[in-house]
């Protein structure tokens, strides 16, 4: 995709840091204005604050951000109404914020059970119903569903963690048929084991075999160069040579 000459605008949640903040910067590359959010308090390395101050000293104004909790409906229906107050318009949603806890089944309590399902699997709903409406309007949009390969494969300890993805996943499908026919194509993005610190190192602690954070962003870039009559709806994506077993 080369840069934009008409205005596109995008979303990015959990975009401070991580495979969000490499989305973010690969769609400030294209042109794109971004606005990120992230729950991490500013006091916090990876906050919003801190992300939009190093990338504004080379994009500009094309890049703003919040913090914004994805699992309080109220902020993100305000987050997005004030997005659309400034720019008119929203073209991309990437719902990328999540958060992992893995312990077996009975171990976990009902308040972490919450914080995942809540996170994982709530705030992309809550953030897809704000944004659809603007996009029928246009009649386009984009939105991708940062999912995981968990969300098709349940592993010993992953009960709240698999349920959360393997939810996005269905509900991405069905946002999918519900919204195709308004021009809005949505994906869902099902990467295997990525650099980001999110996981446990392999018994080695070697991670250079991991996906990188800027192959996601750059399935993202690829996806969003599909003719409108094209929609790739489900991708799976695995590091090319794993550790041996």
């Amino acid at each position: 995709m080369s840069p934009m000459e008409e205005k596109k605008v995008a979303l990015v949640t959990g975009g401070s840091r991580g495979i969000g903040r490499a989305i973010v910067e690969a769609l400030l590359g294209e042109g794109w204005r971004v606005h990120l959010c992230s729950r991490t308090p500013a006091s916090t390395p990876g906050s919003v604050a801190e992300a939009v101050r190093e990338l504004a000293g080379r994009f500009g104004d094309a890049v703003a951000g919040e913090a914004v909790d994805a699992r309080r409906q109220e902020e993100v229906d305000g987050f997005v109404e004030r997005v659309l107050a400034r720019e008119g318009r929203i073209d991309g949603l990437v719902n990328n914020a999540g958060v992992g806890l893995f312990n077996p089944v009975d171990e976990i309590t009902g308040e972490q059970w919450r914080e995942v399902i809540e996170t994982n699997l709530s705030g992309p709903f809550y953030f897809t119903r704000a944004v659809a409406p603007a996009m029928k309007r246009q009649g386009s949009g984009w939105i991708f569903n940062i999912a995981s390969l968990a969300g098709r494969n349940a592993m010993a300890g992953g009960a709240a963690y698999n349920a959360s993805k393997f939810g996005l996943v269905g509900m991405s499908e069905a946002s999918m048929l519900d919204l195709r026919q308004h021009g809005i194509r949505v994906a869902s993005i099902l990467p295997g084991s990525v650099d980001t610190g999110f996981g446990h190192p392999d018994r080695t602690g070697d991670r250079s075999w991991r996906l990188q954070p800027e192959d996601v962003a750059a399935m993202v870039l690829h996806l969003l160069t599909y003719p409108p009559h094209a929609l790739p709806s489900l991708v799976e994506m695995r590091p090319s040579r794993p550790p041996g077993k």
